[in-house]
């Protein structure tokens, strides 16, 4: 029983291992940028982001090669965020501050900020920029245009190197890169528009215009709470492609600077993702039997069944090391790999006992429940 126990487990350790290896080949960094000046509108929403706005702003205005214009939308903040973009807007004529209009019904907050600042904008191309962003480099924004142009996608995201400070920010963050590139093929996200297949990151985003208008927008995804994979898959339903790309050298970004936001960050996500109903309980499967019990059965047990646990840690060690270095990630965090699993888990079990008990996971002072109707087909 030990031995084909542990033969399943180093199964459900090999296929996210050949994976995540296939998946390094595609996960490519942005291009060179060779096309003339592009115009591009970078739009911020912002809600209390006092401490972030201004960094976010300088970095985006050191962009080259684009014709920028930079909006920032003042979802009803109580702090100083307004006043802040203000005063770099009254120095810098590219920057415009709009205030948000009370939120719609069925709407969820970030969406609605979303919404309103594309119909401001005046560019082809928009790219979604959280606040808490920062771009890494002068020819950036130039470069992520020129990839919108070789890509012939609609809509096309990255994962920014990712800050990390505090314990539980090192040890569940990384998981982004593990869980993106072990359990998405690439290839075959490209080669087709299914939207079983969609990804997306909304801490940088881009679309065209016109493919942007042709989906609808936001309004379509209206109460998703995460916009960002939502607005991908509604994409792909209305024949769009999507791409990805590695934005580690372009972007970077602290998503989380506590425990308590790491924990409802990813809880806040986690019914449209792997806390699924549909979902929670094969994931749940998949990552604790593939990627922790390994290390339960390499102690427990002698012989072969021993030998093919000892496999299986290799599987599961060799991705998180290869992104430690790849992706600029905490290298101590990979060994930690086995207790970041089960933590992603517990999240996911967490956000989907507080739904059940109609306790929705709070963000940014809001309840996040996400609108029945709005669900894509």
């Amino acid at each position: 029983m030990w031995t084909a126990l542990s033969a399943f487990s180093l199964l459900l350790a090999v296929v996210p291992f050949i994976l995540f290896i296939a998946n390094l080949r595609e996960y490519r960094r942005l291009p060179n940028a060779r096309l003339p000046s592009v115009a591009i509108s970078v739009l911020i929403p912002a809600r209390n982001e006092q401490t972030n706005i201004g960094a976010a702003l300088d970095s985006v205005l050191h962009a080259q090669g684009t014709d920028l214009e930079v909006i920032v939308l003042d979802d009803h903040s109580t702090d100083n965020t307004a006043a802040i973009v203000a005063s770099v807007a009254a120095r810098d004529s590219r920057v415009r501050l709009i205030t948000g209009e009370p939120i719609a019904g069925g709407w969820c907050g970030k969406n609605f900020a979303c919404h309103q600042l594309a119909q401001a904008a005046r560019h082809s191309l928009l790219v979604f920029m959280d606040a808490d962003v920062r771009v890494s480099g002068s020819d950036a924004l130039a470069r992520l245009a020129q990839f919108v142009e070789e890509s012939g996608a609609a809509l096309v995201s990255g994962v920014p190197r990712q800050e990390t400070r505090t314990f539980l920010e090192k040890v569940i963050v990384p998981l982004i890169h593990f869980v993106l590139l072990g359990f998405l093929p690439l290839r075959r996200m490209r080669a087709t528009t299914d939207p079983r297949f969609a990804a997306a990151c909304g801490q940088i985003l881009a679309v065209t215009r016109d493919a942007y208008q042709r989906a609808g927008g936001h309004a379509p995804i209206r109460g998703r709470i995460h916009d960002a994979v939502a607005l991908a898959r509604h994409f792909r339903v209305n024949g769009l492609r999507t791409d990805l790309f590695d934005a580690t050298d372009t972007f970077h970004c602290r998503m989380y600077s506590s425990a308590a936001q790491v924990w409802n960050g990813f809880a806040k996500n986690a019914h449209e993702g792997l806390g699924s109903r549909v979902l929670i309980v094969p994931s749940t499967l998949v990552l604790l039997g593939g990627q922790v019990t390994p290390f339960a059965f390499a102690a427990a047990c002698t012989g072969v069944p021993r030998l093919l646990a000892e496999a299986a840690i290799v599987c599961c060690l060799v991705p998180r090391l290869l992104a430690s270095a790849k992706f600029q990630q905490p290298m101590f965090t990979a060994l930690l790999h086995p207790l970041a699993i089960t933590l992603l888990v517990a999240i996911q079990w967490y956000a989907l006992l507080r739904r059940a008990l109609g306790r929705p996971v709070p963000w940014k002072s809001r309840l996040l429940a996400s609108s029945p109707s709005s669900q894509l087909a």
